[in-house]
């Protein structure tokens, strides 16, 4: 069966525009489980309406938990009321290839009854799970898989899980500490999770794990960089309004910076965990003007697209977007603390170097990231691996090289729904909300 081809748009001039971007996927789910979780009923505001977060109210719906769509509005958020309920199986529960799915659902599914099974799409079979099985075994759960480390695999639950402490390698991801630490409060013994291996890449979101659960009562203690306690204690219920998602208002800012134009994004906070709130620091470098006021944040290209020296291992996830900008820019680029990536959805690092060649690009990957020289591009497929992070990457570059045509547009649907219009009314000078 033949993939779409989407044909992307080039932009005759600098791209000028105030955009709305929905809520933050990682929030988003995050807040989904605290609820579940929770001692009584809970609304989400600004929640966003994506494909991760509708597996992961499925999920939460096939063990037992009420999830019921209030309303939806313009930005393409839901306003979400979760009641928690007694939980159990058997359920057979789809993870995608959405990462907080499968691997924040089975610590929360093993204080379920029953046999609760994990699957997902193609993908997310190569994506590495050993960290959450091996985990939940050393915690007393009983978990089935093929004795691989991947999907799909069973958790027959009990109704509870002892707990304890747990030695991990998360260097791969974060998430497998924050899936264990958002469900620990209810353990029997709370946990005690030990990192071991090399750094833990995007530090934030363990950060935004532990703002989110003190908001509900639950305090986090840590003892160094790699060891964080949890008590067994009661999880508050509460009403939150979740954040845009900055990683997602990446590559509107990145429209500005390889057009020669400017983008505001509306609302972008103060404050934050989010790791997108780097962009500031990251487009700063590479020459942008860069400006938050109360009515959001303005990126406006410089003089200039340089090139730059990034760790983008505190924020891996919006390095697609940065190495698309990289490989239109004037001077070479070098990427780096981002080998996690190699374990995403696809290997963005393979994938990023195999598509911008593709076209004409120059770009080498290293141990722990990539070096991108700037080439005269030109047209021709960028395909995505069903990532949606590669294909707002062939957007960008298709913004100032004609004939580029994006392979499935519609991935970007996991995080970013509506994205082929959006960027459509970002060109037209729409005001896209």
């Amino acid at each position: 069966m033949s993939i779409p081809l989407w044909s992307a748009p080039v932009a005759d001039d600098p791209v000028v525009a105030t955009v709305s971007v929905p809520g933050s996927k990682s929030a988003s789910n995050r807040a989904l489980i605290l609820a579940a979780l929770a001692d009584g009923p809970s609304r989400i505001l600004g929640l966003l309406d994506a494909r991760d977060t509708q597996l992961m109210m499925d999920g939460l719906r096939m063990l037992g938990v009420d999830v019921q769509v209030a309303e939806r509005d313009a930005t393409g958020n839901l306003t979400v009321d979760i009641t928690p309920h007694f939980m159990t199986g058997p359920a057979a529960i789809d993870v995608g290839l959405a990462g907080t799915v499968m691997r924040f659902l089975p610590p929360f599914a093993s204080l379920a009854h029953g046999e609760i099974t994990f699957d997902g799409d193609a993908h997310a079979r190569k994506r590495p799970m050993a960290t959450v099985i091996e985990s939940l075994k050393e915690l007393g759960a009983k978990v089935y898989d093929r004795g691989n480390g991947r999907l799909p695999f069973m958790i027959e639950a009990t109704g509870e899980l002892t707990g304890g402490e747990v030695v991990v390698d998360a260097s791969k991801s974060s998430q497998f500490i924050s899936g264990l630490l958002l469900s620990a409060a209810r353990f029997n013994a709370g946990v005690t999770v030990h990192h071991v291996g090399p750094p833990v890449p995007s530090m934030p979101h363990i950060e935004m794990t532990i703002a989110m659960l003190a908001e509900h009562g639950v305090q986090v203690r840590r003892d160094g960089a790699s060891i964080w306690h949890v008590d067994p204690q009661n999880v508050a219920a509460l009403d939150r309004h979740i954040e845009p998602d900055l990683s997602n208002a990446a590559p509107f800012q990145a429209a500005a910076l390889v057009t020669g134009g400017s983008v505001t994004v509306r609302d972008w906070p103060e404050q934050t965990t989010q790791p997108g709130d780097l962009l500031r620091d990251i487009w700063s470098a590479m020459g942008a003007g860069v400006n938050h006021r109360a009515g959001g944040l303005t990126v406006a290209a410089g003089s200039t697209l340089t090139g730059v020296d990034l760790d983008l291992s505190s924020a891996g996830e919006v390095a697609p977007t940065v190495a698309a900008v990289a490989a239109l820019a004037d001077s070479p680029s070098t990427l780096r603390g981002i080998a996690h990536l190699r374990g995403h959805e696809t290997d963005r690092l393979a994938a990023l170097t195999t598509e911008i060649n593709g076209l004409g690009g120059d770009v080498e990957e290293i141990e722990d990231g990539l070096i991108i020289r700037p080439r005269p591009l030109h047209g021709g497929v960028f395909h995505t691996y069903d990532d949606h992070r590669m294909a707002t990457a062939g957007a960008i570059i298709g913004l100032v090289v004609p004939g580029v045509e994006v392979e499935n547009i519609e991935t970007t649907d996991k995080t970013l729904p509506d994205f082929a219009q959006r960027w459509k009314s970002l060109l037209s000078g729409d005001r896209p909300e």
